[in-house]
């Protein structure tokens, strides 16, 4: 693809209340972390403008509210979406428990459409002490669902750009192939009819 070819991704980053979502999204994009916690409403959005396989991305990323109550509102914002970052936080085992349900509500918003859709899990707060998820136990979940698995640490930025870049790295080779899917299925000619008679 061109590098002046842009193309627009929409990624979105859910998970429990409290497992850092909004600071991972800070970290990636604004190589920024804020002490100050404050709670995400219903969904705030961020931009990044990435060069990935000689393609010009625009990362539209959606950080979405971890509350239950904003669960249903949330759930209208995966629609339309090119992938997905399942966020947990390592010192929280409730948070990860919680994975196959925020899994599942994606899934059943997307996988009409689509089976392969990208996603990759983050075991967030590795820089803290208190650890509650044991590394293996969160490899063979995110095994056993052939989904990537990073730990990080927005407050350190240890592997965020990475997770990032491997979420939008599998969204564009969705979108080529669902691009080129289509342009095949549109191009296809159907073969004249032969068995026309022919006049004098």
């Amino acid at each position: 693809m061109n590098p002046r070819k842009k193309v627009d991704l929409k990624l979105i980053i859910i998970g429990a209340l409290g497992v850092g979502k909004t600071s991972l999204l800070h970290q990636y994009v604004h190589k920024t972390f804020y002490e100050d916690y404050q709670t995400t409403l219903g969904a705030s959005i961020l931009s990044k403008i990435i060069i990935l396989d000689d393609t010009t991305l625009k990362l539209q990323i959606w950080d979405t509210g971890g509350q239950e109550r904003f669960r249903s509102m949330v759930s209208t914002f995966y629609k339309g979406s090119d992938g997905c970052i399942l966020a947990f936080d390592v010192t929280d085992l409730e948070s990860f428990e919680a994975l196959d349900t925020w899994r599942g509500d994606v899934l059943a918003k997307t996988i009409p459409m689509e089976p392969s859709y990208p996603m990759v899990v983050l075991g967030n707060k590795i820089d803290l002490a208190d650890r509650q998820v044991p590394q293996e136990v969160a490899q063979g979940w995110c095994k056993e669902k052939d989904i990537p698995y990073f730990e990080v640490s927005a407050k350190n930025d240890i592997n965020v750009v990475q997770a990032f870049e491997m979420l939008a790295s599998r969204a564009l080779s969705r979108y080529r192939s669902i691009l080129e899917n289509y342009l095949t299925d549109s191009i296809k000619l159907s073969p004249e009819d032969q068995s026309r008679s022919r006049c004098c």
